[in-house]
């Protein structure tokens, strides 16, 4: 699962048009133009495909953090400026105010099954002994149920 995977499916449940994506980047002061959202959104194949950095997708998921939480004490965090999946997954979960309960909620939605345990090593330091990597599969189902309670299908 590349960067741009995982923003392209925020995008979808953010619901965020090409504006809406500069506004959340420009609440980090990470300025963006519309072409290049629309480069970073496009298909892996298109001949105007770009790859979005770490550091830029960092810096628009502290941008969700603050659209959806506010900012802590009026300070725009760093972003790293290098990332894997369970950076990812903790910011999510901060952003959307998420319990262990809700994630193996919304894993269990997306039919994916994963133990409170399991779920507790993905947050654990790296140094830590029960410190576990979390596996894109993980973060794609994370995704998958995500979406599917922000945005639910109509049926």
């Amino acid at each position: 699962m590349t960067n741009n995977d995982v923003l392209r499916s925020l995008r979808y449940t953010l619901n965020a048009p090409n504006h809406g994506m500069i506004a959340i980047f420009a609440l980090t002061n990470v300025t963006v133009t519309k072409e290049q959202v629309m480069a970073w959104l496009e298909s892996d194949e298109s001949e105007d495909f770009a790859l979005i950095s770490d550091v830029l997708l960092a810096g628009f998921l502290n941008g969700v953090i603050i659209q959806r939480r506010g900012a802590k004490d009026g300070v725009i965090p760093e972003p790293e400026t290098k990332l894997n999946y369970n950076i990812i997954l903790r910011k999510l979960k901060i952003a959307f105010d998420l319990k262990d309960d809700d994630i193996l909620a919304l894993l269990e939605g997306a039919e994916f099954r994963l133990s409170k345990h399991e779920l507790s090593a993905f947050f654990r330091r790296p140094d830590h002994k029960h410190y576990r990597a979390c596996q894109e599969q993980v973060l794609r189902y994370f995704l998958r149920g995500l979406q599917q309670k922000i945005r639910p299908a109509v049926s």
